[in-house]
């Protein structure tokens, strides 16, 4: 128990130690540490669906035909390259960097507590969506189409999660929140359209090297990237000083399953 209290007061204390002074945000440890507790906790609950996935059987790879994946995806099927899959880890680790290199700049590092605490609020939702539905959809990656890739590789539990693109996504994520807590806290700055413009660039570029490699199609990016992009736009700008005031969360029970109901009411127009 009074480990318990002692978790809850330095957690509450790291809230609270960087004021709101001269910052765009409003952060609360009754608001924001639910969500980030309730994200990593879905987050593990996906993660244990996707290593209960079952891997296919020599008869299930047989039957596998690119003719059954749908026509958007279809020029994909049969993708695969090792390379292509180690070089998308160079910009994939590189983007989780971009927030805290912001912290070099005099206006973010002075909130550099808070930004953090938005940052992992930011992964943790990512993360939890991409996890859950991994877990619960059952799609085969592109390489399993592919004569060329290994068949142990091919029949693996690990490919049979093409839905949606992880690596794509917790890129977005991390660069897209690092774009618009820039923007937030320089609104003057030229720099803001190259920032946002790596922002954009840098997801991209692992979306392609995912989709060459045969880990996932078009579509797996797609929507990756737009999950991600929305996390890291949303989360700070659901924090703004005014909106902030707006947001508030709940227990809540849905078919007996019980979560968290995240509450945004609109301002009452003048």
């Amino acid at each position: 128990m009074r480990h318990t209290l002692l978790f809850l007061f330095l957690f509450n204390t790291f809230f609270t130690a960087f004021g709101q002074n001269a910052s765009p945000y409003k952060t609360s440890f009754k608001v924001d540490g639910p969500i980030i507790g309730a994200g990593l906790g879905l987050s593990a609950l996906g993660l244990s669906l996707i290593q209960k996935k079952d891997p296919l059987t020599q008869s299930e790879l047989a039957a596998k035909s690119a003719s059954d994946v749908n026509g958007f995806d279809r020029f994909s099927a049969g993708y695969f390259s090792t390379k292509a899959d180690d070089h998308s880890y160079l910009p994939f680790y590189g983007s989780f960097a971009m927030p805290v290199v912001m912290l070099a700049n005099k206006n973010i590092g002075k909130k550099a507590g808070q930004v953090m605490v938005l940052y992992l609020e930011t992964m943790a939702v990512t993360g939890m969506a991409y996890s859950l539905t991994a877990g619960s959809v059952e799609r085969s990656r592109p390489l399993v189409y592919s004569a060329d890739a290994p068949a142990d590789k091919r029949m693996s539990k690990n490919s049979q999660r093409s839905f949606f693109a992880g690596h794509t996504a917790a890129t977005a994520a991390a660069t897209f929140f690092a774009a618009k807590v820039f923007s937030d806290f320089n609104p003057d700055s030229r720099a803001r359209p190259f920032v946002w413009a790596a922002a954009a660039i840098v997801p991209a570029s692992v979306g392609y090297m995912r989709l060459k490699a045969g880990q996932h199609f078009l579509s797996d990016n797609l929507i990756g990237y737009g999950v991600g992009a929305a996390a890291g736009i949303l989360i700070p700008q659901l924090h703004k000083t005014r909106a902030a005031e707006h947001l508030s969360i709940a227990p809540a029970v849905i078919d007996r399953v019980n979560g968290l109901s995240l509450t945004y009411r609109f301002p009452a127009k003048p």
